[in-house]
C-alpha cells in the first residue's frame, strides 16, 4: 500500500458494487452481508453495494431490505418488469459517474470478497481488471460439471474466432473498471442476456482500453439459473448479434429485427436494448448508503 511522507496510508479510489439478482431470495443475504462486512474492514476507500432486481417476484427485495437494516451500506434498484442480467448491470452502471471504480459480482456469492478486492489491487495502470477460472494459478473450490465446462470452452472459440479479444473467460461475473472507461462504452452497452460481459470487454477493446485478466478464486454454486441447452441458443444468437452489430453489414439486416425480438421472447431471454436514443433511464438508488 501506498504510503504518504507524514506516514499516513494512502485512500483507495471510491468503489460501487453491483449485485444484478433475479429471484435470489435463497442466496443473496449472506452475499450482501459479508461484502459490506468485508469492505467496511479493509477497504481504505468509500464503499457502496447496489443490487439491482431484475422483475423478481419471489421475496428477494425484502432479503436486501433486511440485509440493509443489519449491516448498512446497501442500497437498490428495482425494475418490476425481467430486463434480464444485462439489462440489469446496464441500468446500474449509469451510476458510474458517482464513483471512482464501478465493478459487478454476481448474486450467488460464486466469487468472494477477498478475491474481488484482488481485482482493485491490480488496477494501477489499467482500466478494467476480470477475474478468471481459466487460468492456470486460479482456485475453484467447485469444479462445474463437464457438460457446463464442455460448453463453456466451445463458448470460448466461438468468442474468441467472433472478437479475437484473446480473453480466456469472458463470462466469470466478477469485473471493475474506471469510471472513465464505463462512461465512455456506456451507450454502446445494448446486450441484456447473459453475453452481456462480451457486449462489455469488446467495447473496452474497441476503445482502446487496457483490460487485465486474473486468476481468481470461484466456487459453482447450488441453484443456478442457468439452463445449458436453451441459455447456450441465447448466447451463441446474442454474439453473432453482437459481431454484426459491428460489422459494415447490420444496417442492411433491419428488415429482420422483429424476427429477432420473437426470437428471444420464444426462448425466454430478454431482447436487446435499443440504441442510446432509447435507452432506458434509472431512478437514484433506494436504501441505506451509511
Amino acid at each position: 500500500m501506498a504510503v504518504h511522507p507524514q506516514g499516513a496510508p494512502e485512500r483507495e479510489p471510491q468503489l460501487l458494487l453491483l449485485i444484478p439478482a433475479y429471484n435470489e431470495e435463497a442466496r443473496i443475504g449472506p452475499v450482501l452481508r459479508d461484502y459490506v462486512r468485508y469492505f467496511r474492514a479493509e477497504y481504505r476507500g468509500g464503499f457502496r453495494l447496489v443490487v439491482v432486481l431484475n422483475g423478481c417476484h419471489d421475496r428477494t427485495l425484502d432479503v436486501v431490505k433486511a440485509a440493509a437494516e443489519e449491516v448498512g451500506g446497501i442500497e437498490w434498484l428495482e425494475f418490476p418488469a425481467p430486463i434480464g442480467k444485462g439489462g440489469a448491470l446496464i441500468e446500474g452502471l449509469r451510476l458510474a459517474p458517482q464513483t471512482d471504480l464501478i465493478g459487478y459480482v454476481d448474486a450467488d456469492g460464486a466469487t468472494p470478497p477477498r478475491a474481488f478486492h484482488d481485482l482493485i489491487r491490480n488496477m494501477p495502470g489499467y482500466d478494467c481488471v476480470i477475474g478468471s477460472r481459466w487460468l492456470a494459478a486460479s482456485k475453484l473450490g467447485e469444479v462445474q460439471p463437464f457438460k457446463r465446462r464442455l460448453a463453456s470452452r466451445i463458448f470460448h472459440l466461438l468468442v474468441q474466432g467472433l472478437f479475437w479479444m484473446n480473453i480466456r473467460d469472458t463470462q466469470c461475473g466478477a469485473k471493475v473498471a474506471r469510471r472513465e472507461a464505463v462512461e465512455r462504452i456506456h451507450p454502446d452497452l445494448r446486450t441484456a442476456d447473459l453475453a452481456f460481459d462480451i457486449n462489455f470487454l469488446y467495447c473496452l477493446q474497441r476503445a482502446g482500453f487496457r483490460v487485465l485478466e486474473l486468476p481468481t478464486e470461484w466456487t459453482d454454486k447450488i441453484g443456478s439459473k442457468i439452463r445449458l441447452g436453451r441459455s447456450s441458443l441465447t448466447m451463441f444468437l446474442s454474439i453473432v448479434r453482437l459481431r454484426l452489430v459491428y460489422s459494415p453489414f447490420y444496417n442492411l439486416l433491419a428488415p429482420l429485427r422483429p424476427l429477432e425480438e420473437w426470437l428471444y421472447i420464444k426462448l425466454g431471454a430478454p431482447p436487446a436494448l435499443p440504441r442510446p436514443d432509447g435507452a432506458r433511464r434509472s431512478t437514484p438508488p433506494r436504501g441505506a448508503a451509511g
